[in-house]
């Protein structure tokens, strides 16, 4: 089968050489002539435009647009649109908002064109194990493009699932993101007061490591923190310092827009926003309180 990729930073190149590997044929374009260029010498044809992309393809064509959520996607996923004719497909396999993906299915189906939303888990792992894949839109166009869908996914498993109308791969995408918020919090307050007990002096990349071998808290991220903490056994080179995607954000505001408790997704969020902060206000402000009405000791910032 042949497509477009749009879009091969790291993971949507991983994803080119997974689908050239099986023998599809891939055109690609990206602003990065590198990432082209190396995609090039592993058998992907090149291209210098969205339009030129879509030249170099047959009806009924498919371009998976693989750039980051809000006006890149906009912009390719448009412009895909006004190019593209009735019966082709375009798959927006990143993380974009559902709501931003229903919208622009209406646009695209109001033109004809099928419009996927690909929820696409799997990392920079992705073209070594596969990837965990989560498709709203046509059933039939989902159908059509099967083929694809089950290269990206792992060899040993149908990992790719449809899961119902436009918008709803984001949808569970974002869920499977704020659950990976949680599990991440609870890893990384379980270790730290591991750590905490000096006088035990635990070794935890040990722990870790035992805790993959049958325990009920198992997981991938388990066995991705036990080769962290081989490289680097206190995680003394890193900075605390932890960035947020989005996914996070939006999930809680669904919880908050269904009326659904999400506590611990909230929770972990909320301290993603806090590792940013260096003395905020609100400790300050706490501080100053207990001294204020108990006469509490405080430490002055030049402390």
């Amino acid at each position: 089968m042949k497509l477009g990729m749009i879009g091969v930073g790291r993971m949507g190149g991983n994803m080119t050489e997974r689908l050239l590997n099986d023998g599809h044929e891939v055109v690609v374009f990206d602003p990065d002539s590198a990432a082209v260029n190396s995609l090039v010498s592993k058998g992907a044809s090149a291209s210098s435009s969205l339009a030129d992309v879509v030249g170099q393809l047959n009806a009924p064509r498919t371009v998976w647009v693989m750039v980051p959520s809000g006006d890149i996607t906009e912009q390719a996923v448009n412009g895909l649109v006004e190019l593209l004719d009735t019966g082709d497909t375009v798959i927006d396999g990143g993380n974009s908002n559902y709501k931003e993906s229903q919208r622009r299915a209406e646009h695209a189906v109001a033109r004809g064109v099928d419009f996927l939303d690909s929820g696409t888990s799997g990392g920079v792992w992705g073209l070594a194990n596969g990837y965990c894949l989560t498709v709203g839109g046509s059933r039939e166009a989902y159908d059509r493009n099967r083929p694809i869908f089950k290269t990206l996914a792992p060899d040993d498993s149908d990992g790719n699932l449809y899961v119902g109308p436009s918008g709803s791969g984001h949808y569970v995408k974002m869920i499977h993101n704020g659950i990976e918020y949680g599990l991440m919090q609870a890893y990384a307050e379980g270790f730290e007061l591991l750590a905490a007990k000096e006088d035990f002096n635990l070794d935890l990349g040990s722990i870790a490591e035992n805790w993959t071998r049958g325990s009920v808290i198992r997981s991938w991220l388990l066995d991705l923190t036990v080769d962290e903490l081989k490289k680097d056994p206190r995680l003394d080179a890193l900075s605390s310092y932890v960035e947020d995607s989005g996914e996070g954000r939006w999930t809680v505001d669904a919880s908050v827009e269904l009326g659904v408790p999400a506590p611990v997704i909230t929770s972990a969020l909320q301290m993603r926003f806090r590792s940013r902060q260096d003395n905020p206000l609100g400790g300050r402000m706490l501080a100053a309180m207990r001294n204020g009405f108990g006469g509490h000791a405080v430490k002055k910032s030049t402390d």
